[in-house]
Parts: C-alpha cells; sequence; structure tokens
C-alpha cells in the first residue's frame, strides 16, 4: 500500500508537470504574445504571461514569489512523504496533495527557467528557445505562460442595479494554465472532502521517521 501511493503520487506529480510544460512551451514558441485563437465560442487559446500567482494574480516581489514557491513545494512533497503510511489518510487526500504539488512546481519551471532560454520579441513574433542573443530575463525572474481561456457566458447587469448596472459581465474572465488547473482542482478537492485530515504542525512532528 505504502508503494502504490508514494508511486501513484510520484506518477501524478511527474505527468503533470511534462504536460504543463509542453503545453507552455508549444503555445510560447507557436503563438506570439496576445494572440488568441477561438476553439469554440467558450473556449480560446489565448497566449497571455504574468507575474504573478495562479490565475494572473500579483501579489509581491517576483523573486519573493518564485522563492515562496520554491519552499511550498519542498514543504508539499516533505508533507506527502511523512503522511503516505498512516493508514488513517486516505488515497484520495494524497492525490489531492500530488495535484496541488505539481500545479506549484509547473509554474515554478517557468519562473526560474524561461527568462533564461526564451527571447520575447514583439508580436506578430514569436519566441525562440534557446536564442542566440540570450533570454529576457535573469534566472528566477521568468514569467508564467498561461493560455486556457472559458468565456462561458455574458450578459449585460439590469441599470438598477448598484455600481454595476448597464455593464457587462463575461463569466469565466481569468486566463490560466494545466499547473493552476492541477493547483485548484487540488484545494477545492482537499477542502470539500478531505479537510478533516490536514494536520498540524504539532501533529506532523509527533508523527514517527520512516526511512
Amino acid at each position: 500500500m505504502l508503494k502504490s501511493r508514494t508511486a501513484i503520487a510520484s506518477m501524478i506529480i511527474i505527468l503533470v508537470v511534462l504536460i504543463d510544460q509542453a503545453v507552455k512551451i508549444w503555445i510560447k514558441t507557436h503563438f506570439y504574445l496576445g494572440e488568441d485563437l477561438q476553439i469554440f465560442s467558450w473556449f480560446h487559446l489565448y497566449f497571455i504571461e504574468n507575474n504573478g500567482m495562479a490565475f494572473g494574480m500579483e501579489l509581491g516581489s517576483k523573486l519573493a514569489l518564485t522563492l515562496f514557491r520554491i519552499v511550498a513545494v519542498g514543504f508539499l512533497i516533505w508533507y506527502i512523504i511523512r503522511i503516505r503510511a498512516l493508514r488513517s489518510v486516505p488515497a484520495g487526500y494524497i492525490i489531492c496533495l500530488a495535484f496541488v504539488t505539481a500545479g506549484a512546481a509547473g509554474n515554478i519551471f517557468d519562473c526560474v527557467f524561461y527568462g533564461l532560454i526564451f527571447n520575447n520579441p514583439m508580436p506578430p513574433q514569436v519566441a525562440t528557445i534557446f536564442p542566440e542573443a540570450g533570454g529576457y530575463a535573469p534566472l528566477f525572474l521568468g514569467k508564467v505562460v498561461d493560455m486556457l481561456y472559458f468565456p462561458l457566458f455574458s450578459f449585460v447587469w439590469p441599470d438598477w442595479i448598484p455600481f454595476v448596472g448597464g455593464q457587462e459581465f463575461l463569466f469565466f474572465q481569468p486566463i490560466f494554465n494545466i499547473a493552476d488547473a492541477a493547483i485548484s482542482c487540488g484545494i477545492i478537492a482537499l477542502i470539500l472532502f478531505y479537510h478533516r485530515y490536514i494536520l498540524g504542525p504539532k501533529a506532523l512532528a509527533e508523527l514517527p521517521v520512516r526511512h
């Protein structure tokens, strides 16, 4: 059981990171910045970049955010290792943690390496991987690639509604990537189904060390 849990978590992390990076590299080298390809009316591939956290949010300095991500992934991997043998913890909980870990790791690669291995030409030119002139940013200061856009529906707020009356509302506006989706799905599932299994620092410290 221990080996199967470890194998499943490892496989999820590796597959999500590989798929996330493959899609990002393909988008980066085939789309110019700001290009919008409509697949369906409710699904677009829309290439943007951002400095922030999931779904393009901004939080603090770029370097601090990248270092925080690295520390968070290291903690999650340590946490999974510590709890993987506990019979009281269901496999679904570990799987959710693996998705969150994979998503965070996927965005780390963008931040750490993309500034070094890609250039950032002006549209409509697309980026080149390993350009002769070098990358667009130093180590740790790369930008996160986003491309998944789901404008599912829109409507205009009635004029009588304060503050937003007469304005158009579009759902869903954020543009994100596969790593963001893995983080979000993992956290939502944890909150809905596995919140009671989350262990605090004291409980973690009391767990036996397994080799």
